[in-house]
């Protein structure tokens, strides 16, 4: 039986949801709420609720994904659907259980620089479709006896104590922290670090994985991380680096500094590296990767599939793949054509990539500008383009996410992604939690 309709709420205090039955869309009751989980706060910035650990019988609890919420009101949560996933929940390094260890701990107020204690967590829908935690509910500690004062509800920035980037967290917990996170969301948390633990967690990671992080760092951030480390560890990193993301970040350094790091890299690396820093940044010379996917006109699509399907190639690039005359090393031998990743799943396995190429699709110039670049992606719905000199060699491929790059402010990266502020919430003193509801709420 379907339940009444209700307001949803956009706003509400964790503890106060413990106990709360789920239901399927249809009404059908799944399970009730024990805690919520967040994300690791890394900064000022609020964390983001990432699921709430449901229990289902006597003793099972299992995460629900926030996505799959559609609805929270005073009487129960509704989800999008009946079907859930029955694994056992196991909390990750990089999560917080709210209910579990952010209420009852031991806080300061900023502003008063006084001790207090989590009350209850507010966590909030923002216009970006995220729940974020963005105030707490904290009652100040008053006197040597430990008398609480009343419940306070502040921003999330106005409390310090549950943030990694403070005083007392460790490197070796960040970087158990970042372990899972994508390099994105490390290089972002990062930003909100002090500069000297930004290089302590930049000397804890490997390359490869530095390497990653360092190509969605800011760059100002990536020539202050770059000339922390020592210059045949630099060069270690810069080979890591897609050859575009290297020759974007030398380009940035002076002359005889990015002379030396180029002769500390190997030559195949540099190699790729010094040819990309021959045009200018904004051309699709400038921002084409090197390493496209190449094969010769007599593979299969068995082969280009196998190709398409590494991990470690980007979605962008692995859209499409190039068939040109050996060599296949950029700059290639004569360009034929390519084959739509669409394509190769519509054709036989046995069939060859040289009966199934586009040839008529427009080439890119390597020096084409930004705005060539732009409008050759939005005429064409692509996502990948072959960059061609005049001689018909295969020089690379310009990438969708590459022309954002350029085309996005460049500090794009610095900018809090989340549209809302919480300076100007008001919260009803009706909507104020109990702290002693809170302090008995059940743990998970």
């Amino acid at each position: 039986m379907t339940r009444p309709a209700t307001t949803a709420m956009t706003r509400v205090f964790v503890a106060r949801m413990v106990g709360l039955p789920v239901l399927g869309p249809d009404g059908e009751h799944i399970g009730r709420v024990r805690d919520a989980v967040s994300a690791v706060s890394v900064g000022p910035r609020p964390p983001r609720v990432l699921g709430l650990v449901v229990g289902v019988g006597s003793r099972r609890r299992i995460f629900v994904p926030m996505l799959r919420i559609t609805a929270i009101d005073a009487g129960a949560v509704t989800l999008t659907t009946g079907q859930v996933n029955l694994r056992p929940f196991a909390q990750r390094p990089n999560e917080v259980l709210v209910v579990g260890e952010m209420l009852d701990a031991g806080v300061r107020i900023v502003d008063k620089q006084t001790d207090a204690t989590v009350a209850d967590v507010l966590m909030e829908h923002a216009r970006s479709r995220d729940w974020l935690i963005t105030r707490l509910a904290v009652t100040e500690r008053l006197g040597v006896l430990g008398r609480r004062g009343p419940v306070q509800v502040l921003p999330w920035a106005a409390i310090s104590g549950l943030s990694l980037a403070e005083e007392g967290q460790g490197t070796e917990q960040l970087l158990a922290t970042f372990e899972d996170m994508r390099p994105a969301d490390v290089a972002r948390a990062l930003l909100d670090l002090p500069t000297r633990r930004r290089f302590d967690v930049a000397d804890g990671l490997d390359d490869a994985r530095l390497a990653d992080v360092l190509e969605e760092l800011p760059n100002d951030e990536q020539r202050d991380l770059l000339r922390h480390l020592a210059s045949e560890r630099a060069a270690d990193v810069l080979e890591a680096m897609d050859p575009d993301d290297a020759a974007d970040l030398l380009a940035d350094l002076p002359d005889p500094e990015s002379e030396q790091l180029l002769g500390l890299m190997e030559p195949e690396d540099s190699q790729s590296v010094r040819r990309l820093l021959t045009y200018s940044a904004d051309t699709a010379g400038g921002m084409m990767t090197p390493e496209p996917i190449v094969l010769a006109p007599d593979a299969t699509v068995a082969e280009a599939l196998a190709r398409v399907r590494n991990p470690d190639i980007t979605p962008a690039l692995a859209s499409m793949v190039f068939v040109c005359r050996p060599p296949s090393a950029t700059p290639t031998g004569r360009y034929l054509g390519c084959v739509h990743a669409q394509r190769l799943l519509r054709e036989a396995p046995f069939e060859l990539v040289a009966g199934v190429l586009d040839a008529e699709l427009t080439r890119l110039d390597p020096d084409a500008s930004l705005t060539e670049v732009t409008r050759y992606f939005a005429t064409y719905n692509l996502v990948c383009g072959p960059v061609i000199d005049e001689n018909d060699h295969l020089l690379g491929a310009v990438t969708v996410d590459d022309v954002l790059d350029h085309l996005l402010p460049e500090d794009w990266r610095s900018q809090d992604p989340d549209p809302t502020t919480t300076g100007g919430l008001r919260i009803p003193e009706a909507a104020l939690p109990n702290p002693g509801a809170a302090k008995g709420a059940p743990r998970a």
